[in-house]
């Protein structure tokens, strides 16, 4: 298993997770089953936003004196008043379903405590007047929750909360196709029928790409949420690019997106975390993804989508990882983070070691201007 560091926060999460909404309703040797499959291959973070007794307790029981070994996203806001998943800003409801929360789990702590479904100016506004996020912030000096984390399918609502500074991990929506939705659309809808009969998809809407490069400027986790489109994008006959994508071309590509650390795949049995992990073993030709999308590339001329078409280059820079870096250091260039400097600092090969040789630039498929990057990184970076 590969793990990457969440931010700050002293954890590293696998970068295959696991999303447990579809243990939902399902007997508990189907559950003790999945999880302990998940643990035996080194994942070690999972999303509980379930509000139900019966799976919170089964999660729990196969835990069991493993819950150290699992980072669990609690959610504060996720209920079932109606019998069904619903949400709920009071403040009152939401302490009691968390603190259900940890009593189902037979735990004392949650390691990143969500606040949950931001995605609307209206849930933004309440999680402050309602006294939500001061709750959230007291369980977190009270070592209650490790860390704040918010899920979001809205790139423009949840920008604002993570510029207030107090989330550390945010789980987002992320696949192909969603990001080529225009942010004014709501990307839950765009394999509805009539919906993707009317969409043009011609490229990664620069709203979402931009959150993505601000959550790693600011090491902002990101883990992923409708990876593989509920499903959609494994069928020709339902995605909207009418090709099939692999599970491994789903994962590739969200893990390729700045700031991701881990996508959480919804497995029900073994062998769908077997096939989850196998990623992990798979070619650079299996994991490329390009030829489902570039049909739809439009406006993506000169941008690096962090593909590795560009490869193999003669002097072994990883040419993928310095555009990451720049386009992330290009957001403010008087103030690269840190962070950013030391992983660029880290690689064997980089901007300064470009010979120029236009063999990774004859490859991309997006007429991306690959040695003048070199150079500017070189330039903003000194090497």
């Amino acid at each position: 298993m590969e793990y990457r560091k969440i931010g700050n926060t002293g954890m590293s999460a696998s970068v295959i997770g696991l999303g447990a909404e579809h243990l939902d309703g399902k007997p508990y040797a189907m559950v003790e089953e999945t999880i302990h499959a998940a643990l035996d291959h080194g994942i070690n973070i999972m999303d509980v936003f379930m509000p139900g007794d019966e799976i919170r307790k089964n999660i729990g029981k196969a835990l069991g004196n493993r819950r150290k070994d699992f980072i669990i996203q609690g959610h504060i806001g996720s209920v079932d008043l109606s019998q069904q998943y619903d949400i709920s800003r009071d403040l009152s409801t939401c302490k009691r379903y968390f603190e259900n929360l940890l009593d189902n789990l037979g735990t004392d702590y949650i390691d990143v405590g969500m606040l949950f479904f931001i995605d609307s100016d209206e849930a933004f506004e309440q999680i402050y007047s309602n006294g939500i996020v001061d709750y959230v912030l007291e369980l977190k000096e009270k070592g209650i929750v490790r860390t704040i984390g918010t899920s979001s399918h809205n790139p423009v609502t949840v920008r604002k909360l993570l510029e207030t500074g107090i989330v550390d991990l945010m789980m987002f929506s992320i696949n192909p196709a969603f990001d080529m939705t225009p942010v004014q659309s709501h990307v839950l809808s765009t394999f509805d029928d009539k919906q993707f009969a009317e969409q043009q998809y011609v490229t990664i809407d620069p709203v979402r790409a931009e959150l993505y490069k601000y959550c790693e400027q600011k090491e902002i986790a990101i883990t992923v949420m409708k990876t593989l489109g509920g499903g959609r994008l494994l069928s020709a006959e339902h995605s909207p690019f009418k090709k099939a994508m692999s599970v491994t071309q789903c994962i590739h590509y969200a893990l390729t997106r700045p700031g991701v650390v881990s996508t959480l795949i919804g497995c029900q049995s073994a062998k769908q975390v077997e096939e989850a992990v196998g990623y992990l073993n798979t070619t650079d030709e299996q994991r490329d993804y390009m030829d489902i999308i570039s049909g739809y590339q439009g406006e993506l001329s000169g941008k690096c989508v962090y593909c590795n078409h560009c490869q193999p280059c003669p002097v072994d820079i990883d040419i993928a990882m310095v555009n990451k870096y720049l386009d992330i250091a290009m957001l403010d260039t008087a103030n690269i983070p840190p962070s950013i400097m030391q992983h660029y600092g880290s690689l064997s090969a980089s901007g300064i070691d470009c010979i120029a040789c236009g063999s990774c630039e004859d490859k991309c498929p997006f007429s991306v201007p690959v040695i003048k990057n070199m150079e500017v990184a070189s330039g903003l970076f000194g090497k």
